[in-house]
């Protein structure tokens, strides 16, 4: 049943902050804090009691099935391994930097404002964990629309528009991936005489040739909107620029993670072939968001908005680790989606408490402000520097190993990907060298982080120096999990031994 706790804290979490809003407005902060908190602490010592010594593919370190609409061939499936756990930890972690950041700025609606926080969590959660694929389509579906209300609700000046920017987009997506999924499960029962929805029974389901790859494309349309890859990168700019800070944490720190979780978990064993048919092309594009996502950001006078074309440009190498079709870079990616969720979320955590010292996201008004900020200019600096890989931090790692493991297969590829380590460079000085240094453009003074401010960035920068300096227990643990490889002859062996994995093969 731990899993299913995991999954249902947050729930009941937003649940009583609704409620607790009565008695105080900053009750419902503190009950979501503690709820994600409680969650956390959970799933790591789910991490630390699943030390199992077996490195056979597909062995679940917990695992949860019931029935729950039989007559559609549908089951309550969770599971996770040592990839979905990370994952999982990731989200409450963040979920609860993102619940104390917003104390300050979230004065209306505060009970509604965190049922939505926790309710987008517990999605994630539940697209993390979903081994049925109408279980998660149906968290898929969940975590979108608290998001909607996040960003419409509380976000800035033209926050209507990039909500359903951001909903338009991602829910065509979804509805071409439920088309997919229906199409997998009458192709299934036709050739087995058994429906269902559970994601080991449909490895290997008999396709044709034509039908395998429109459902795969089914499949993409979804995980490269959320990823999101060019030229599906469109909302994310603007929904990122007019959230709230929590809402703006959660998107790239969560939300585009569930993209490249779908892929690794759904698209690549699900259909080895076709991936491994379609890994030049997805490459190609990861390698052009890698470069334009940095140009873009270069280019960009809105703080916000500067921070958020850093993200498609870091997925892009998410992408590029995916694809490259060998463990090397598999790991890359993970530690990828790990650095870019923390650096990522530090950096808009920090243009947060920017915007409400200043009023402005505006670069061009900034400037000067590390003699009155200096434990806020050190904090973006720190984070900055591990956006452009600054060699002791997850990101470098996770970026270096994406492009060994890709110049194995691909050498031209790799070396283009590379430039994105330059361009990095130079969008995160310029960031730093517009809003901290030269003359100052305010004219009041404003005050430095305070101390609950200061505990955030300093938990998320102990986790960064970690991944950066010993990367070697992650790597160790996610190297046992599947998939070990992700396209050809590797790839399928690994489907079919999580395809043939009974419960004796299972530590729960």
């Amino acid at each position: 049943m731990i899993l299913i706790a995991i999954l249902f804290l947050p729930v009941c979490g937003g649940i009583v902050a609704l409620f607790s809003g009565r008695i105080s407005r900053k009750m419902p902060g503190w009950v979501s804090f503690f709820a994600l908190c409680l969650d956390f602490v959970i799933v790591v010592c789910l991490w630390f009691a699943s030390n199992r010594g077996g490195s056979a593919p597909a062995i679940w370190i917990s695992e949860f099935q019931k029935p729950w609409i039989p007559q559609l061939g549908v089951t309550f499936h969770l599971a996770c391994d040592s990839v979905s756990l990370i994952l999982l930890g990731l989200a409450a972690f963040l979920g609860c930097l993102a619940s104390l950041s917003s104390f300050a700025e979230i004065t209306e609606k505060t009970g509604f404002f965190y049922l939505c926080l926790t309710w987008t969590i517990a999605g994630v959660m539940g697209v993390f964990l979903a081994l049925d694929l109408f279980l998660f389509y149906f968290a898929w579906e969940i975590m979108l629309v608290p998001m909607f209300f996040l960003i419409l609700l509380w976000g800035h000046e033209d926050r209507f528009r990039a909500a359903v920017k951001f909903f338009i987009f991602t829910q065509l997506g979804g509805l071409l991936m439920v088309a997919a999924i229906l199409g997998l499960y009458f192709s299934h029962g036709h050739a087995t005489g058994v429906y269902t929805f559970d994601y080991p029974a449909l490895i290997g389901t008999p396709l044709g040739p034509v039908a395998a790859i429109l459902l795969l494309c089914g499949f993409l349309a979804a995980f490269l909107v959320k990823v999101p890859a060019i030229p599906f990168h469109t909302w994310l700019p603007d929904a990122h620029t007019q959230a709230p800070t929590a809402g703006s944490v959660i998107l790239a720190g969560l939300l585009l993670k569930t993209g490249a979780y779908g892929l690794l978990r759904f698209a690549i064993p699900l259909f080895p072939l076709q991936m491994q048919a379609f890994s030049k092309p997805l490459a190609i594009l990861g390698i052009i968001g890698i470069l334009y996502g940095a140009l873009l950001a270069f280019a960009q006078a809105d703080m916000k908005r500067l921070v958020a074309y850093t993200s498609v440009s870091h997925m892009g190498f998410v992408l590029l680790g995916l694809v490259a079709g060998n463990n090397l870079a598999f790991q890359g990616a993970i530690l990828q989606i790990l650095s870019h969720g923390l650096s990522t979320g530090g950096l808009f955590i920090l243009v947060g408490a920017l915007q409400e010292r200043l009023h402005t996201r505006d670069l061009g008004r900034m400037g000067g402000l590390w003699k009155e900020v200096p434990r806020l200019g050190g904090a973006a600096m720190v984070f900055a520097l591990a956006s452009l890989g600054l060699p002791g931090m997850g990101n470098f790692v996770g970026e270096f190993l994406v492009l060994l493991g890709t110049y194995g297969t691909q050498p031209a590829l790799a070396a283009v990907a590379a430039l994105g380590f330059v361009l990095s460079t130079i969008y995160s000085l310029s960031m730093m060298g517009r809003a901290f240094f030269g003359e100052a453009k305010h004219a009041s003074r404003i005050p430095d982080l305070s101390v609950r401010e200061m505990a955030i960035v300093t938990v998320m920068v102990v986790p960064l120096l970690g991944l950066g300096l010993y990367p070697q227990g992650l790597i160790g643990r996610t190297s046992r999990s599947f998939p070990l490889a992700p396209h050809g002859a590797a790839g399928l062996e690994a489907a079919g031994a999580l395809k043939d994995a009974g419960p004796e093969g299972r530590a729960r």
